[in-house]
């Protein structure tokens, strides 16, 4: 049985340190991808931790909500008269604002983002959160969170060493006087593109922490569970066409897609992302178009031969194309594995979460093979004017 090799590699491995230059640069551009791709999710993930981790079916904000990070309160009237609507089981007020945590350790005062609830009716669904709420029902007691950056000094780990003891002092975020909490135990959330850290208190705690920036009767989010057998979908409707218009009406995924448009299409950071994700892309092909390009060059009496001998264009066309994919190939995989090294740093640097995942694995192949194809049909028109003559 004969193995024939086929010409599109022995072409590009004829001069094999352009062929490793080549798949280098590449390889560089489909980096790019994936640590822009690796960005995006961490900024929509991070951004929408708070919502995917709600208990509720149906959320109430203000009209003038922009997002999670943006002080947006309404009135606690709003949520109690979605109890009168039919389906609705219970409902739940969430304060949320910041505040400066003041580092134990150095003294210094940094914004931490701050969720207040009733313990006794929690809004949270995570785990370590429902294993404390007996503490959060203590008076000045918080939960604070394990992956908060590391300004805040070393809370967790004393907490995990056994120092249940620790005081924290909690200054509003515009004012002078402090007010003591103490940590009552640990949970998972991490930070944000707009926040730091997080603490969670019962929402008496939060109204003594901002007692002059927060009356009770203004909350952030109200948390609607409807009853077992309820229509949410008509319940939903319902809302809307009856509450005043100063409030909007979400489901868990409406709310979480509100969140994740804010951080796309209106924060300098999403229009970034996205604008340098397009920039690979065009640089991708402009950077395989001139490796194709020089190539075909190289190789055009070899191509004039062909053609005299009798190979079709679309022979010579089908080599072209497949350097583009073995380009392709030979460049995603030193590409992703040097991703992967890369988002455990950038995690690791950031508290982020910064995750390979399979979806965007398949998208940076998928373009990067785009991105090849696209430079070799850009590049044939060179090789549709080999003449037969030049070979003489």
């Amino acid at each position: 049985m004969n193995f024939k090799i086929p010409l599109a590699w022995l072409q590009l491995a004829q001069q094999k340190i352009r062929f490793v230059v080549a798949v280098a640069g590449i390889a560089f551009i489909v980096l790019l991808m994936f640590v822009q791709l690796g960005f995006q999710d961490a900024l929509y993930s991070s951004a929408t931790a708070v919502h995917q981790g709600l208990r509720g079916d149906l959320f109430l904000v203000s009209s003038q909500y922009k997002s999670l990070t943006s002080s947006q309160s309404f009135s606690r009237t709003r949520l109690y008269q979605s109890l009168g609507f039919e389906g609705v089981e219970s409902v739940s007020p969430m304060y949320l604002q910041f505040a400066k945590l003041k580092n134990p350790a150095t003294g210094e005062k940094y914004s931490i983002y701050v969720i207040g609830f009733d313990p006794g009716n929690p809004v949270m669904n995570i785990p370590e959160i429902e294993q404390n709420l007996d503490k959060l029902k203590i008076p000045d007691v918080m939960l604070f969170d394990r992956n908060s950056r590391p300004e805040f000094g070393p809370i967790a780990a004393k907490f995990d060493q056994g120092d249940t003891e620790q005081t924290i002092e909690i200054f509003p975020f515009d004012g002078p006087i402090g007010y003591n909490v103490r940590v009552g135990g640990l949970f998972s959330l991490g930070p944000s593109f707009g926040v730091d850290g997080n603490l969670i208190v019962s929402d008496s705690t939060f109204l003594r922490i901002n007692p002059n920036t927060r009356p009770a009767e203004k909350i952030d989010i109200g948390v609607i569970t409807l009853k077992p057998n309820a229509d949410k979908e008509k319940v939903l409707e319902n809302l809307q066409a009856n509450l005043p218009n100063d409030v909007l009406v979400f489901t868990r995924q409406g709310f979480i897609n509100f969140e994740k448009q804010y951080w796309a299409d209106r924060t300098p950071i999403g229009f970034i992302l996205n604008l340098m994700l397009t920039m690979a892309s065009v640089v991708g092909v402009v950077i395989v178009y001139q490796i194709l390009y020089s190539n075909i060059a190289t190789q055009f009496i070899a191509y004039a031969t062909l053609k005299a001998i009798g190979y079709p264009n679309s022979y010579l066309l089908n080599v072209v194309f497949q350097q583009a994919l073995i380009l392709a190939i030979a460049s995603y995989i030193p590409g992703f594995l040097t991703s992967i090294i890369l988002y455990d740093f950038a995690m690791e640097a950031t508290k982020l979460p910064i995750m390979m995942t399979a979806n965007n694995a398949l998208i940076v192949f998928i373009s990067a093979v785009l991105m090849c194809i696209t430079s070799g049909a850009l590049a044939i028109n060179k090789l549709r004017s080999a003449d037969p003559a030049d070979i003489f």
